[in-house]
């Protein structure tokens, strides 16, 4: 398992050793001890989804309240994404940056992200299927959200595809809106239930 981190503090790309035979291929994209060596923590499971989106679906950026916070890890498990990490967390050191790694089902990559980071993708094929790790139970109460065309953001989305966007997604505030209202977390808060852990 190669392990590295993002532009983003908190975030991480995970690439498996994929075994092939003439069966076909088997993977592991999480295990403990090498997720725990790079993180400091092993992932909480409180919840195991999936998404299927058509060419050009956008999701996110979706981020929730800290605490409780939701980590993902996010893998392509059909498909294939551009699955991007923002940085939403005030006061970091990364604040207001993303970051992108393309996913898919030959390459096998994963990305996690933290608590109090938000997370997009575009599908770039039809059916799509992005499956999801996350720490925390969803809890549509606690769920935000930032414009994913936010230019302030300049998030990558190829400029070849017809975006199909939520109309949650599409009446988003921009990050800076956000900041004003208080709508986002802190660093300081987001970074202190693994800080117990250590």
């Amino acid at each position: 398992m190669k392990v590295r981190e993002l532009a983003v503090s908190g975030a991480y790309e995970f690439s498996p050793d994929v075994h092939r035979d003439e069966r076909g291929a088997f993977v592991a994209h999480y295990t403990e001890s090498a997720f725990s060596a790079a993180v400091g923590h092993p992932l909480r499971l409180g919840q195991n989804h999936h998404s299927v989106s058509r060419r050009g679906a956008v999701r996110g950026v979706h981020y929730a309240d800290v605490p409780p916070g939701q980590a993902k890890m996010v893998t392509c498990v059909s498909g294939e994404l551009i699955d991007v990490v923002v940085d939403l967390r005030v006061g970091s050191p990364t604040f207001g940056r993303w970051d992108s790694v393309r996913l898919d089902p030959v390459s096998y990559r994963a990305v996690y992200l933290a608590e109090g980071l938000g997370h997009a993708f575009i599908a770039l094929r039809d059916d799509t299927v992005a499956a999801y790790l996350n720490s925390e139970e969803y809890n549509p109460g606690a769920e935000h959200e930032i414009d994913p065309f936010d230019p302030a953001l300049g998030l990558p989305w190829p400029r070849d595809l017809e975006y199909l966007v939520s109309e949650r997604d599409r009446n988003a505030p921009g990050l800076a809106e956000a900041e004003r209202a208080g709508l986002l977390p802190s660093y300081e808060v987001c970074r202190a239930p693994h800080a117990r852990r250590g």
